[in-house]
């Protein structure tokens, strides 16, 4: 059952009455990024960071920090794909140690303990790599008493996202908030769980994909990331 709206989200759930605007699909991220990035200027004064999730969070969230004067951070974080479809999530993991796994898809699938240390061994691996491609000799960022916006393309599952939000929960930010331009409503009712605000552009009734919002939903390279960070003055060293 879900749960109605919290009075503490900021953003706007798709319109559904007659009459109302429905809102357009988004060019690309960078465009997503620009009209996230207005809908969160009364957080510009708080001074706050903003976290991308690589890949694909990375191009909104570049757009979000510029609308903020913000500086831009990422955290990396890896979805557990079911061994015979990777692009359905079992689980997740976040730098930091942070683990995320849905009980229900274990059980549905039949993952036994030592198929998911196998999988959670090679995307530990993955993400190890691109936090050394990404950052290099960069330590992660301080987030401790900081007003912390994490920042992805779209929520479907929710999975990393809440990998993501556990990892830096457990710094202590003052403020934890995630953006997205797009979320599934039941994601973003558990989300609520886990964040202190959630800002959602458009929310769906029925979410199939992410990529349904966007015109183009190229994916994102390492380089596009490597030169996000690059831009803002965080490039691997």
């Amino acid at each position: 059952m879900l749960r109605r709206p919290s009075p503490r989200t900021i953003g706007a759930t798709m319109a559904l009455a007659d009459g109302e605007a429905r809102p357009t699909r988004f060019r690309d991220r960078g465009e997503a990024g620009h009209r996230l990035g207005g809908r969160l200027m009364p957080l510009a004064g708080e001074d706050p960071v903003v976290v991308g999730l690589p890949r694909g969070g990375v191009p909104v969230a570049q757009e979000v920090a510029v609308a903020l004067g913000a500086p831009l951070e990422i955290l990396v974080v890896r979805k557990l794909g079911a061994p015979r479809n990777p692009e359905y999530g079992i689980g997740a993991i976040a730098e930091g140690g942070a683990e995320v796994f849905d009980p229900l898809a274990l059980a549905e699938l039949g993952i036994d303990r030592r198929t998911l240390e196998a999988i959670v061994a090679r995307e530990t691996a993955e993400l190890r790599r691109r936090v050394v491609a990404y950052r290099g000799q960069r330590s992660p960022p301080r987030l401790n008493g900081r007003t912390v916006v994490v920042v992805d393309d779209g929520v479907a599952t929710g999975v990393t996202d809440t990998a993501a939000l556990r990892a830096i929960r457990r710094q202590q930010p003052r403020r934890l908030i995630l953006a997205v331009p797009v979320c599934a409503p039941d994601s973003a009712a558990r989300l609520r769980q886990e964040a202190d605000e959630v800002v959602c552009l458009v929310e769906p009734p029925v979410l199939e994909g992410v990529g349904q919002w966007y015109r183009d939903f190229s994916q994102v390279s390492d380089a596009e990331v490597i030169a996000a960070l690059s831009a803002a003055g965080n490039a691997a060293a």
